[in-house]
């Protein structure tokens, strides 16, 4: 589903992803994993096509898409949910799930369908709230949703447990898990939440200073090897 290639990134002379290679497959949750600051939100730009590359590849499902806008990945199947969340603080909850189904023509004629609430009941007793008076964990949700109203191939989770209250997170990580086992779409995690990520995941890559120092199966996650790349 998702082929990375050598991905090369600048910002000004700092070179900031360094030849960084991964593999992604339907049905698969891959955790990305590192501390602050080592190039993971960087490299999930790259691949939404937030931010360019210097070099390499990104392929969708066999289909080269590194040059393409991010509008035109998302209508390809890519849904990126970014750190922060980015909702639309001054539309509903409603309105910013109508949003999600914007890359689907005709979709938003059909209307939200009922899967979402049953992924988070939440939302449907708060449809016609403002999505800025959301807590922090229900905005996350929302995120989550209005992604997942793309129809995604490929959906990117960065940080979702950031700042978020213990019971939401468990919400969260039971719908990744759904997710993971409708075995339809791939998702990329990027975490510092090593037990929510050693849960979820399937396989793992760690970054530090902007290249891959570890990869491999989700049994392999609690090495030594891979904590002291976590460790502050």
């Amino acid at each position: 589903m998702l082929q990375v290639e050598a991905l090369n990134q600048y910002y000004g002379s700092s070179h900031t992803l360094r030849g960084v290679s991964l593999t992604l497959k339907k049905g698969e949750c891959l955790a990305l994993l590192g501390r602050n600051g080592v190039g993971k939100t960087t490299l999930l730009k790259c691949l939404m096509g937030v931010l360019p590359t210097a070099g390499g590849s990104v392929k969708l499902d066999g289909r080269d898409v590194t040059r393409l806008k991010p509008h035109e990945r998302a209508g390809l199947g890519i849904a990126y949910v970014p750190q922060g969340r980015e909702i639309f603080a001054r539309l509903t909850v409603e309105e910013n799930l109508m949003m999600g189904m914007a890359v689907k023509p005709g979709r938003q004629a059909t209307g939200i369908r009922g899967e979402i609430y049953e992924l988070f009941p939440v939302l449907k007793d708060m449809l016609h709230r403002r999505g800025g008076d959301l807590s922090g964990g229900q905005q996350q949700q929302l995120a989550i949703a209005r992604a997942l109203l793309a129809d995604p191939r490929l959906i990117i989770l960065d940080e979702p447990t950031e700042g978020i209250q213990p019971s939401i997170i468990k919400d969260i990580g039971r719908v990744i898990r759904l997710l993971r086992e409708r075995g339809d779409m791939a998702i990329l995690l990027c975490e510092q939440y090593f037990d929510f990520a050693h849960e979820l995941a399937d396989k793992f890559i760690v970054m530090s200073r902007g290249e891959v120092v570890a990869s491999g199966a989700q049994a392999d996650m609690n090495n030594e090897h891979v904590k002291r790349h976590l460790a502050v």
